[in-house]
């Protein structure tokens, strides 16, 4: 299957603008080949805005799923292009809101994914459940963002059967307890033409992709299956992301990767052949759960406030 992976910069709220971008994308990632094309977390209304909304305001800007309007746009595109979309909305059922993220083709809607771990707004309900689906023969699953952090969320969905995860994204230069972690000065994104070097340094840096090589490989390689990570370039809200929109293969290598600035994709071609051969394959089978299902399973309270939050807590 050769998979794509998009990266462009969101519009606050506007899901015209963005449902085009996405298009544009997905396009682009048909005329190269691709199978199947995935966008960002709520690549379809912008994500780190919402934290200022009201619960009505996020209320309406919320869809049925797959009902709504922008769900049944994306299963039209998906039609038009013959190929699978993967992109991410905010959906609303039964009096809740989620962060959802949707794979449809042109017959319908596919897969579901609520996030496990959401903490933008106080007014988002987390998902319980996990979720594999099939395309083109492979089985697939979806984690969003921080659900991807916590070890427990990847081996459970791999051990479901998941052969490739989709791992959608707004992340990095945000502040951490992690030395060098933090925001990158909007001067280096506004001189990105004139001096793209120091960009570049900022985004690969330990604030940007430096961080998520010390996690990200090693999901894909613990668990051996492939990843495909999807994560906005330039602003989401106030926020500046760095894109580095990747896939890695089940040994934790680096398959391919957008390294630009611009709104763009990334693309490979994946095999199967490759995940019995790899280190995680084996580690799964040789697990021992008797020693360790009570410890893992034991009652635990979760706490997922990023020190980001928490600092803006404490400003405001």
């Amino acid at each position: 299957m050769k998979v794509a992976v998009a990266q462009f910069q969101p519009k606050d709220g506007d899901k015209t603008y963005n449902l085009t971008m996405i298009r544009q994308l997905a396009e682009k990632a048909k005329s190269k080949g691709a199978d199947v094309v995935s966008f960002h977390e709520m690549s379809i209304t912008a994500y780190t805005f919402t934290r200022h909304l009201s619960q009505q305001e996020l209320t309406e800007l919320a869809e049925e799923v797959p009902n709504g309007k922008s769900t049944q746009q994306l299963i039209a595109m998906s039609k038009e292009l013959n190929m699978p979309i993967l992109a991410g909305l905010i959906e609303k059922s039964q009096g809740k809101i989620y962060n959802t993220y949707i794979c449809v083709t042109g017959d319908g809607m596919v897969a579901k994914y609520r996030k496990l771990h959401p903490f933008i707004s106080r007014y988002l309900s987390a998902g319980d459940e996990y979720c594999i689906f099939e395309l083109f023969g492979w089985k697939c699953g979806i984690l969003i963002c921080y659900d991807n952090n916590i070890v427990e969320n990847v081996r459970a969905t791999s051990l479901l059967g998941a052969e490739l995860i989709f791992a959608p994204h707004v992340t990095g230069c945000t502040p951490s307890a992690m030395p060098c972690r933090g925001y990158v000065d909007d001067k280096f994104w506004r001189n990105r033409e004139n001096d793209p070097v120091s960009l570049r340094m900022e985004f690969d840096g330990p604030k940007g992709r430096r961080w998520l090589m010390r996690w990200l490989p090693a999901r894909a390689y613990d668990n051996g299956v492939y990843y495909a990570f999807t994560n906005p370039i330039g602003y989401d809200g106030e926020h500046l992301k760095n894109g580095n929109s990747m896939i890695i293969d089940p040994y934790g290598e680096v398959l391919a990767e957008v390294r630009s600035f611009e709104n763009e994709i990334a693309f490979s071609k994946i095999t199967k052949e490759k995940i019995e051969k790899s280190g995680g394959w084996r580690y799964k089978n040789a697990r021992r759960p008797e020693l360790y299902k009570d410890i893992i399973g034991r009652n635990h309270n979760s706490e997922t406030t990023p020190v980001w939050m928490k600092e803006q807590k404490l400003r405001d």
